[in-house]
């Protein structure tokens, strides 16, 4: 597995994760605080999160199929995504474990 297909699933993780924080906020604003702008900062964001999901999901899916992961694995990476900072903790996980595949396929460079 090349190490590029590990770093496009860490970087949508976290602009996932991220979104979906901000995404969190802004409703706590607009029905809790009743803060006026809150609506349109909650719409721009959840559309954002939503099109960066569909997009973690591709990404999320080939990562698990290249790394031949069983079904349940691979849901439970899948859905990270949908929980607050679930997404960040998932990654760290996902990443500590892949690295070491990572580095056993790279070739070895000579100096």
């Amino acid at each position: 597995m090349k190490r590029s297909v590990l770093t496009r699933y860490r970087v949508m993780a976290y602009v996932t994760g991220v979104l979906l924080i901000l995404l969190c906020l802004g409703m706590i604003a607009k029905y809790l605080l009743d803060m006026g702008g809150a609506a349109d900062f909650t719409q721009v964001v959840s559309i954002a999160h939503g099109w960066l999901y569909v997009i973690y999901l591709v990404v999320a899916f080939d990562l698990g199929s290249k790394a031949k992961w069983p079904v349940k694995k691979q849901l439970w990476v899948l859905l990270a995504g949908t929980v607050p900072t679930a997404a960040f903790f998932v990654e760290r996980r996902i990443s500590r474990e892949l690295d070491a595949k990572v580095a056993e396929t790279e070739p070895a460079v000579a100096a």
